[in-house]
This record gives C-alpha cells, structure tokens and sequence, in this order.
C-alpha cells in the first residue's frame, strides 16, 4: 500500500501537519508516523489531493492554508543551486499562513544547507532542525540498493568513515518535533552509534543477507562518467559529484547525539538495519525473467 493510500483516511482540509516529500524516504515516514498517532496530515506532494511542488511557489498558499506545522524536506537537497531563495520564499509564505512550527530537514558538513537553516531558525517561529548525513536505507531501497542486489558497491571514499543514520530514527525526531514541546530552536545532529566504511559496511550487509557483497573502491571521475553512461539526469550527476567530493571528506567522520538528546535512546544501528532489511526481503537478488 503506498504512502497515499494509507495515510488517505488522517487527511482533512483542515490539516494541521504538512508533510513536504511525502513520497521520499523521510517523509513518508513522518507522515505514516503521523498517521498512526492519529494527527491530522496534508501530504506534500506532486500527487496530493492539493499539489505541492518546490518549483512552483503559486500553489503552496493552497496547500499552507490553515496549517500549523511543516516537515520540511526540500528535493534533490538544500546545497543545490537555488535552495536558500525557495527555502526563504518558502518560509515567507509559511509565515504568512500562520504556521507555528516548522521542521527542517538539514544536512551534515553542507554549508549551503546550514545557510537554510538560519533562515528557519530565524524565522521567528518555533523552529527545528534535524541535520543528517548518509542514511543507511541508501543501501536498501536508494541510489545504491542495486549495487546491494549485485553484490558489489563500487563507489568512491574508501578511506572515508561516516556514522551511516536510519531513517526511522530521523522521522522519530522529526515527529517528536513537530508535535512535542521542548524542541523549538534545537539542532539536532543525527548519527548512527558508530563510525563505518564502506568495505566494514559490505561485511555487514554480506553477514544480514547470507551472500557476499563486496565493496569495490572507485575513483571518483569514473564514478561520474559511469553514472553519465547509465543516463543519470544531470542534476543527479552534480549532486553526486558534490556529495562525494565536498561533504564525504571525513568531515563528518563523528558521532553525534542528537537523536539520544531528542528521544532520550541510543540510535539505531547499522547492524540491526541490515537484518531487519534482509529479513523483509531488501537484499534478495531478483533473477531475469
């Protein structure tokens, strides 16, 4: 059942929860978190009863209207070109319907992303920001689960760590900010509980899914080229080239608290990822027809 299917019966016009991305992996567990607790949710999408569209600033007075708080899940991602000034008309027009509360979804070591950040927290509302980095679903459903399926993760940064964060753990915060007190102006940096490598990270995966699943160190312009050859859109290839040559650097080689500061537990880890994707079915190579 898709994430607009289920979350169809919490849906009235008079919603007070706007979930922008709401078919992304954040998003659509905030809002089917949202769902189960009961709260009343507008979906921000596309395909929404009432269209949302980060590139089309007429529609959002539609769907802003009578709100009171926003999930803020800006695609493809905040250090692209042109994200602080649709951030900032975003806010503007958040501000202008009334919201209360807003949550950002930000990210680690992006100094354009911390630029948009500012902006929220300065906005004069009750604001939160959930800064994150590589999630470990990249591996299951994202860019990279079909290296997963193929057994082989051919991607640059071998010498690289990254405290890889869960998903569900980010939409816990993000929904404990968005409906609980005591997290207006908080930063919340999330991380997984330790650091990993990409070769550390294919041993793990390999053990949850009873296969082998390499992991193949790649130079990062052959990275590029065989994402254009593959018919990557062009927006895709910058932003992979920025995310491997900018952010993944070992900047963000550090583990981070946020998630035990807003939920008062340890984060999820890797491991315990793996086996519950592997148990649902995440891993399985599908054979040719």
């Amino acid at each position: 059942m898709s994430i607009f299917a289920s979350v169809r019966r919490a849906f009235t016009r008079t919603s007070p929860i706007l979930v922008t991305g709401a078919s992304g992996k954040t998003g659509s567990r905030v809002a089917a978190r949202l769902a189960r607790q009961g709260h009343d949710i507008r979906l921000g999408s596309r395909r929404a009863d009432i269209p949302f569209d980060w590139n089309a600033p007429q529609g959002w007075a539609a769907v802003l209207k009578d709100v009171k708080a926003v999930y803020i899940a800006y695609s493809p991602d905040l250090a692209v070109p042109g994200a602080v000034e649709l951030i900032t008309r975003f806010v503007e027009a958040a501000q202008a319907a009334g919201v209360k509360r807003l949550v950002l979804l930000s990210g680690r070591g992006e100094a354009e992303a911390q630029a948009c950040e500012q902006i929220v927290l300065k906005s004069g509302l009750e604001a939160t920001v959930v800064r994150a980095s590589w999630f470990n679903q990249n591996f299951s459903e994202g860019g990279f689960a079909g290296m997963v399926q193929t057994g082989q993760i051919t991607l640059p940064g071998a010498d690289v760590l990254e405290p890889f964060v869960d998903v569900d753990d980010i939409a816990e915060v993000a929904v404990a900010a968005l409906t609980g007190e005591g997290h207006a102006g908080e930063i919340y940096e999330v991380t997984g509980p330790r650091l990993l490598g990409f070769a550390e990270l294919a041993a793990i995966l390999s053990m949850a899914s009873g296969r082998e699943i390499a992991y193949i160190p790649i130079p990062h312009k052959d990275f590029l080229d065989g994402l254009k050859a593959e018919g990557a859109p062009g927006e895709v290839v910058w932003l992979m080239d920025y995310l491997f040559s900018t952010v993944f650097d070992g900047r963000n080689a550090q583990v981070c608290d946020g998630v035990e500061r807003a939920l008062g537990r340890k984060p999820t880890d890797f491991e315990t990822f793996a086996r519950k994707a592997a148990a649902a079915g995440a891993f399985k190579v599908t054979e040719p027809a």
